[in-house]
């Protein structure tokens, strides 16, 4: 019977590509790994690694056995989460999908908490936008996600359970000392003139800021695209351009100024997650960790006066 450990082993070197590599992943000695490896060969009966010049490779063979190898180790793994589920034991991967702005102040601190916490239960987090999101968790690539349920066209069904965390106003950001800096809202009328960046073409922030700027009677130049909310704040920061973003993704060490807009406009923060998954008790761990974040608080709750986009 081949061993789950040594199985591990070889789809880690498959990952990491060295021996080396491996074995300070796994702790262990570069040796103690060559001579699981040989073993398992002998237990296959196959040539699993062949060495190219002064590294190894694996052959056709150990990218088989390695990649169903993979499939094996998460199958034990969500078997044996679902045991431990029926004590309500949170263990296992849950897979959190988290768009940018949300990554760093809400998501990275709670997995931090969880591991503390629930040592048991792992925690993957995945970079999913709220354009990407609904299917991304329909299909089973994530178990839970935070996201925005404002999305147009976004199918939010009966099969998929929605936790509201709250609200996060969008923000017009401006370089230092730019001119509108000096008012404390703006009209999206003011900003006609202005050169924008923005995210790449339909998603959710790209589609609402052309939406915005329309209503306003313009339509915005776009001096850049960028799906990478760090690069779109140092172009403002460098002056070429202003932005609409959501205030969670402008952190304080950014060289930039918020201004609320005249209008105010805010999106909804949900935690969504399929109803009736196996890993129930590591994924109510996980919402768990997510909505108890400090940061929650700081997000507002409607009041009526704004638009909900």
């Amino acid at each position: 019977m081949l061993s789950s450990w040594r199985l591990r082993l070889l789809s880690q070197l498959e990952t990491l590509g060295t021996v080396r590599a491996v074995a300070e992943t796994m702790h262990l000695s570069p040796s103690t790994v060559s001579q699981q490896l040989a073993v398992l060969e002998t237990e296959t009966r196959a040539r699993l690694i062949e060495r190219s010049g002064r590294r190894v490779r694996l052959t056709p063979a150990g990218l088989l056995l390695a990649r169903r190898g993979r499939e094996i180790l998460d199958q034990m793994a969500d078997a044996e989460a679902e045991l431990r589920a029926l004590n309500d034991e949170p263990i296992g991967t849950v897979r959190l999908g988290v768009f940018q702005s949300a990554m760093f102040p809400l998501a990275v601190p709670a997995v931090t908490r969880l591991a503390g916490t629930h040592p048991h239960l792992h925690v993957e987090l995945i970079e999913s936008e709220p354009h990407e999101s609904g299917a991304a968790l329909r299909a089973g690539e994530v178990d839970v996600v935070v996201t925005t349920t404002d999305y147009p066209g976004q199918a939010w069904g009966a099969d998929l359970e929605i936790i509201p965390l709250g609200t996060d106003p969008v923000v017009l950001v401006l370089p230092p000392g730019h001119w509108l800096a000096r008012r404390p809202t703006v009209h999206l009328a003011t900003c006609a003139e202005e050169i924008w960046a923005s995210d790449r073409p339909r998603s959710y922030m790209a589609e609402l800021t052309e939406r915005l700027c329309r209503e306003a009677g313009f339509a915005p130049r776009i001096a850049c695209r960028f799906s990478n909310v760090l690069m779109q704040l140092r172009h403002v920061e460098s002056g070429r351009s202003i932005a609409l973003l959501p205030a969670l993704a402008v952190e304080p060490e950014h060289a930039v100024v918020t201004r609320e807009l005249s209008i105010p406009v805010h999106r909804n923060i949900t935690v969504v997650v399929r109803r009736g998954g196996t890993k129930r008790a590591a994924v109510n761990a996980v919402v768990a960790a997510l909505r108890d974040h400090p940061e929650i608080s700081a997000l507002s709750t409607p009041d009526g006066d704004g638009e909900q986009v």
